[in-house]
């Protein structure tokens, strides 16, 4: 499996270049290279989380997860996510009490720190850029944002030797920081979105209800329910009201949400004088929008 081969990788790559960070930080005096550390040691602890939820979560469904194993993924992307903000707060804090309290910096093996922090993690980057997970975008987001974030210690470290400014390095961190706040919060939400089974991206209730209407002998379409348990993989459980034949409507159907996106789906068939059983039935035909939220499937 190459995403876990690939995760693997950068979680050794980070982790051994992390520990040798941490004491250049301490070497060259530099609150930047610290708390870059301090989000590398993050990052590569939430990637070795990762890669042992990732490998778990390639497991076939079985009994206990008829699901299969795939929202473990998602709880990678949670755990990843969540280290890092914690650190970048750290790291917020540190630069802060630094801008206070400035101290003197070692210029020169800044510079070289920095330059041998591009290398390492441009190349954790390009090994982590594929892959289509969730879990597998958060580790590779990592790897970009400490690209991003050592270009940004290598030109402060130049300036800084230039014009001995030293309150650029706290601030270069506070930047750095905030890039990752940022970032992590937007995940965050994406993670959320799935737990709360949100109708996944892109996908339109009221389109696909209108599709399925125009199929031939459908006479209704109610309990439209769609989610998706790791941003990749779409479910749906719909009832069809319909006198036809059921095989080809269940075949029509299932090709038009393939069209939406949707690969598992399972049908209900009703005849037209058929009475629903389940209360709710009517909110979704009373209402346009469709949007009644009454879940019947339990993970």
């Amino acid at each position: 499996m190459k995403t876990e081969k690939n995760i693997l990788i950068a979680f050794i790559l980070n982790l051994a270049f992390s520990v040798f960070e941490f004491f250049g930080g301490i070497f060259t005096g530099s609150v930047a290279i610290i708390s870059d550390a301090l989000h590398d040691i993050g990052d590569a602890a939430s990637i070795g989380i990762s890669y042992f939820l990732e490998k778990k979560s390639k497991k076939a469904p079985d009994e206990k997860y008829t699901y299969g194993y795939i929202g473990y993924s998602v709880i990678g992307a949670f755990v990843t996510t969540l280290i890092l903000l914690l650190g970048s707060i750290v790291v917020v804090y540190n630069a802060i009490d630094r801008i206070i309290h400035p101290v003197t910096i070692n210029y020169e093996g800044m510079i070289v720190f920095a330059v041998v922090g591009v290398c390492i993690n441009f190349a954790a980057a390009f090994i982590t850029r594929e892959g289509d997970s969730l879990n597998q975008k958060a580790v590779n987001l990592h790897m970009l944002e400490d690209v991003f974030g050592w270009i940004v210690v290598l030109v402060g470290a130049v300036v800084m030797k230039f014009t001995e400014f030293a309150i650029i390095d706290p601030i270069m961190s506070i930047g750095v920081a905030i890039i990752i706040i940022l970032n992590s919060v937007r995940n965050l939400k994406e993670i959320f979105e799935l737990f709360l089974e949100k109708t996944p991206c892109g996908i339109v209730i009221e389109e696909i209800k209108n599709h399925i209407l125009e199929i031939d002998e459908v006479t209704g379409v109610h309990h439209i329910h769609v989610w998706s348990i790791d941003g990749a993989n779409n479910y749906a459980t719909m009832h069809i009201v319909t006198n036809g034949d059921s095989h080809e409507i269940k075949e029509k159907v299932r090709a038009e949400l393939k069209e939406h996106g949707i690969c598992h789906v399972t049908l209900e068939l009703e005849k037209e004088d058929e009475h629903c059983h389940e209360e709710c039935c009517h909110v979704g035909e009373a209402s346009s929008s469709g949007h009644h939220h009454h879940h019947h499937h339990h993970h």
